[in-house]
């Protein structure tokens, strides 16, 4: 019974949907024409023509208006007009001042040359150091130690460089990032990552800055008694101590490479990064425009010489002469390496005229911050 019904439902449901599509077929046919063409006389479909509106000829653009071509172009004369002063309700130095001329200037000077020339400059020291190592190799002591240590830093010592070098290696890593970091970095990095990263160093690098300065002055107060030249100095710089040759050039607690760099790198360059730095670093201090971009070139120029020189004294200090990490890790360096690398220093320890003492062979190394 149920069977019987449902094929009679399903038949009207067929016969429903074949009605329809005939329907929609006999739609879609064109009407037969009303006259029947005689033989041999070909039938024209007339279109109809529509006759157009006259439109007027549009008016000619007034003169600033957004539909003459060129509207957005500067004036000749875009210095003059960029840098009048315009009323500004907001207090302030420059603050009427919309477009500054030089700021255009400093931006192609910043990501041009000085990008250019100084990646470059810290590549080329980067490599030649690494050259001259592979050539020269360390210098070694040319006798035996004799196991006898001299003090060469105190703790304080230690502590104001160790303060020194670690900030210094954060602000240039961070700086560098800043700098060069959207040729190096970006492109395998992505924007995301990048942008992040940039943040994170610009935080680090205005913030690890003061402490930078700080460890500077300490350091300078700490050191310059030792570091004025000698006679003695000058000669050991244009034979570069002799350090590979037989005989090396007496030297006092301080040779002649590492005087011209506490005066060339620790304190100038040290005091152009520092004065730079906080006018970068606090822009509420009131200053221009121009003030911030002159300070931002000096401060990335500098940075880069700092950088490239900092290279040799690192490498000088860790794998380029065997105990000079020591004495800057321990405290303490052998007799035989006081002796041959700075004579008159180890002379005076010996004669008492200097604070540092030696501790005999066998005895036990003061522990740090007995010193």
């Amino acid at each position: 019974m149920v069977a019987s019904y449902a094929r009679r439902i399903g038949a009207l449901i067929c016969g429903a949907a074949f009605a329809l599509a005939a329907t929609a077929a006999s739609a879609q046919t064109p009407p037969p024409p009303t006259t029947a063409p005689t033989k041999g006389t070909e039938v024209k479909q007339v279109t109809p023509a529509v006759e157009t509106p006259k439109s007027a000829s549009p008016p000619a653009p007034t003169q600033g208006s957004t539909a003459v071509a060129g509207w957005n172009n500067p004036p000749a004369d875009w210095t003059k007009l960029s840098e009048r002063r315009q009323y500004a309700s907001i207090p302030g130095r420059e603050t009427n001042v919309l477009i500054q001329a030089g700021g255009r200037e400093w931006r192609a000077f910043r990501n041009g040359p000085l990008t250019l020339y100084g990646g470059w400059f810290i590549v080329l020291v980067a490599i030649a150091i690494l050259a001259f190592y592979v050539i020269m190799g360390p210098v070694k002591l040319k006798e035996p130690p004799t196991g006898r240590l001299i003090e060469r830093f105190n703790s304080i010592e230690r502590t104001v460089h160790w303060t020194m070098a670690i900030t210094f290696v954060l602000l240039a890593l961070t700086g560098i990032i800043m700098f060069f970091g959207k040729y190096l970095v970006l492109p395998w990095l992505g924007y995301t990552a990048f942008a992040w990263l940039t943040i994170v160093s610009k935080n680090i690098h205005n913030f690890v800055g003061p402490l930078f300065i700080f460890s500077i002055v300490v350091g300078f107060l700490i050191f310059v008694k030792d570091n004025m030249f000698r006679a003695i100095d000058w000669t050991w710089i244009k034979r570069f101590g002799g350090m590979y040759s037989k005989h090396e050039v007496p030297s006092g607690r301080f040779n002649g490479l590492e005087k011209l760099w506490f005066w060339a790198g620790l304190t100038l360059a040290g005091v152009a990064m520092s004065v730079t730095g906080l006018i970068l670093d606090f822009p509420n201090w009131n200053q221009g425009r121009e003030a911030m971009q002159l300070a931002n070139v000096v401060h990335l120029g500098v940075a880069v010489l700092f950088i490239g020189a900092a290279f040799g004294h690192i490498y000088i200090g860790t794998i380029g002469m065997q105990g000079a990490y020591r004495s800057m890790r321990e405290g303490y360096v052998d007799e035989e390496w006081a002796r041959e690398h700075h004579s008159i220093w180890y002379e005076e320890v010996k004669q008492g005229k200097r604070p540092e003492r030696i501790v005999p062979a066998g005895s036990t190394q003061p522990a740090p911050g007995d010193d």
